[in-house]
């Protein structure tokens, strides 16, 4: 036993510096290596884009679970991730249309920078207002899907309800 009633016996006393020595070590290594700093940048990274979109989601209770009882919360956090789950299939599905697109057009688009893309972006999500998930005029378009929005096409850019990309086109978010 490494403690007793909260307290370290005297083996857990004896270990204890040993986890000492290896957050030190870990720290040095940190400090010295850009390689070992740029490989924990990349986890991190690649664990704070699922974070980050689920804060954009649930952004009107700050990502916090409001909820007294356990069912409750189970529920909110099942919403989430189906919103979650549902996001990122559409995402990817429209990012692929626009790397084909580009490439259709004459662009260059390296493969190592298409690798790099996250189906984790949110910025032209908007979260505020009400949604109908029944939508009549997409199974008729090629592939079910809305046209590609044109980067200087302020008047989707405005249609859009605001957020980012209409404030960009001078519309009141």
């Amino acid at each position: 036993m490494l403690s007793r009633d909260g307290r370290p016996t005297p083996l857990g006393d004896a270990i204890a510096p040993y986890g000492r020595i290896a957050k030190t070590l870990h720290i040095v290594r940190l400090a010295d290596e850009p390689g070992y700093r740029r490989q924990i940048k990349v986890r991190a990274n690649l664990q704070e884009g699922p974070h980050a979109l689920a804060r954009k989601i649930s952004h009107g209770w700050a990502g916090q679970l409001h909820q007294r009882y356990q069912g409750g919360m189970e529920d909110q956090i099942g919403a989430l991730g189906l919103v979650l789950n549902a996001l990122v299939p559409f995402n990817t599905r429209y990012m692929d249309d626009a790397l084909i697109k580009l490439r259709a057009d004459g662009f260059e688009v390296r493969d190592e920078d298409a690798a790099r893309l996250s189906p984790f972006v949110r910025h032209h999500i908007n979260m505020l207002g009400r949604y109908s998930l029944q939508l009549p005029g997409l199974p008729g378009l090629p592939g079910g899907l809305r046209p590609l929005r044109a980067p200087n096409d302020h008047d989707t850019a405005s249609s859009l309800g605001g957020g980012r990309l209409g404030r960009m086109a001078g519309t009141r978010a």
